[in-house]
């Protein structure tokens, strides 16, 4: 029986299925980055009955329209915990890092926020609620 394919041929063949999988796993992966903030908007309706995302409006909790880059404690008209007021004045501004703690346990990030909320468990959601956040900017 003749071969069919040489090993020149096999090595070119591999590389060829190496590659057409790994593009495959980075389009699949670039899906699944823009279904963050999907997710996110699903998740952050928790946030909902005291944070509106993309409106300068507050209610139970100060709007969070813009909140990357602003000191805590610092949206006019709103009336924040000493806590936060302090946390700001300390130089606590809301970046990725800043906000991912506050949502996994608010009271440990700001001790003394009137923060009503236990945090999230999972960083996942986290991540995809700041997506979500930041895509109302």
């Amino acid at each position: 029986m003749k071969r069919m394919f040489g090993k020149a041929d096999l090595s070119a063949r591999s590389l060829s299925l190496l590659l057409a999988f790994a593009l495959a796993q980075i389009a699949l992966h670039a899906s699944a980055l823009a279904q963050d903030a999907e997710h996110g908007r699903q998740a952050y309706k928790v946030c909902l009955p005291c944070h509106v995302p993309d409106v300068e409006t507050n209610k139970l909790g100060p709007h969070l329209k813009g909140v990357f880059g602003r000191a805590a404690g610092s949206v006019d008209g709103f009336r924040y915990s000493q806590a936060m007021r302090d946390a700001g004045a300390a130089g606590l501004v809301w970046d990725e890092k800043n906000l991912s703690e506050f949502l996994s346990s608010p009271k440990r990030k700001v001790p003394g926020t009137s923060m009503r909320f236990w945090g999230f468990w999972s960083q996942s959601q986290i991540d995809d609620i700041i997506a979500y956040l930041k895509s109302n900017p």
